[in-house]
């Protein structure tokens, strides 16, 4: 008989399920309330007069433990100090879209050869969760494969959905069914409709193909998440995080029946891709903070040890230790510097 699928699928590799990995690598009661705690506190900054600035702060991609361990033992110790007037979530992201090729992220590829040995990668990406728990820091990622969550989602405290993906029906239904506050993107080129649009259906019950904790196919039957927000991160046109921009977007999200919180991503678009220009857009929303704005409710920065990023593939004994081999990150002295001045410049709001 002439074959008619798995053309051109070269071979299929058994995963462990969902279930059998969180048993071999299980949380402890005080990272789930930690977990627990910390969504809550996520939440009232989103949706109540928490004062607090929420800010997700990290790696563009986690690559190297070791680096990653010291990037996070480096600001559990600042968001300790700071913690009166900001939330320092940590971005812990093990997942990379890709607009054509490239490595897709420690799950994906942890090794950095090549050989996509994707089971150790979930073995890896909920261990580093946990050990960023332990340290007293909350967590946050983006969630790129539908499938990714039942073996890591139980140790998030803040998701994103991506620009490439805030349109895709998968990731709004997989976003109902979330247990954490999620923050979508605009899109790619800049406008709201599709961040809007996902966080009414993100909302709203559900039903969908996935998988239950077993591994087995399932019909996933979800009550909507009612935690999300937009997460403004400029787009093929520019910026926008200016005053302007943030009256705009709080028109249209009044105008859909959505609340007013929005978080600004000082990366990607907003800073033209470079990343020495985060401080800037972060300086200037701490202008509109001051002037009165109530609507923003926190800013993400990608940070890592050194400043920059570096070609990747590359051999991995040739890679410079705490650079990104993603997009490029503020190096630690500038992020510090930067999270210090902007706990300084709340200070009147906690008068």
């Amino acid at each position: 008989m002439q074959k008619t699928s798995d053309i051109n699928v070269v071979e299929t590799r058994a995963l462990p399920t969902p279930a059998e990995l969180i048993r071999e690598h299980p949380k402890s009661d005080q990272q789930a309330e930690f977990v627990t705690k910390t969504r809550h506190d996520i939440h009232r900054i989103i949706f109540t007069d928490d004062k607090r600035l929420l800010l997700v702060v990290g790696p563009c991609s986690i690559h190297d433990l070791k680096a990653g361990r010291e990037y996070a033992q480096r600001l559990a110790a600042l968001a300790e100090e700071v913690s009166d007037r900001i939330m320092i979530v940590m971005r812990v992201y093990f997942e990379k879209p890709r607009t054509t090729v490239g490595w897709k992220g420690l799950i994906m590829d942890p090794h950095l050869d090549g050989s996509h040995d994707i089971a150790n990668g979930l073995r890896t990406a909920r261990t580093f969760l946990g050990e960023v728990l332990d340290l007293g820091l909350p967590t946050a990622t983006e969630l790129l494969d539908p499938i990714t969550p039942q073996y890591i989602a139980d140790l998030i405290c803040w998701s994103a959905v991506g620009a490439r993906t805030t349109e895709s029906q998968t990731h709004r239904q997989m976003a109902s069914g979330l247990s954490m506050p999620l923050g979508f993107k605009n899109g790619t080129d800049g406008t709201l409709k599709s961040a809007m649009n996902a966080i009414q259906a993100a909302a709203q019950p559900q039903t969908f193909l996935g998988i239950n904790l077993d591994g087995s196919a399932s019909a996933v039957v979800t009550r909507g998440n009612p935690a999300c927000h937009v997460v403004l991160r400029g787009g093929s046109n520019g910026t926008n995080y200016s005053p302007e921009h943030i009256a705009e977007t709080e028109a249209q999200l009044e105008k859909s029946g959505l609340n007013k919180s929005i978080l600004v991503d000082c990366s990607h678009d907003n800073s033209a891709k470079k990343p020495e220009l985060q401080p800037d857009v972060m300086r200037e929303l701490l202008k509109q903070i001051f002037a009165g704005n109530r609507s923003i409710i926190g800013a993400m920065i990608e940070s890592n040890l050194e400043a920059g990023n570096q070609s990747f593939p590359q051999p991995k004994e040739d890679l410079k230790y705490g650079v990104s081999i993603t997009d490029g990150c503020m190096d630690w002295a500038t992020t510090e510097s930067l999270i210090r001045e902007i706990h300084t410049a709340l200070a009147p709001r906690f008068a």
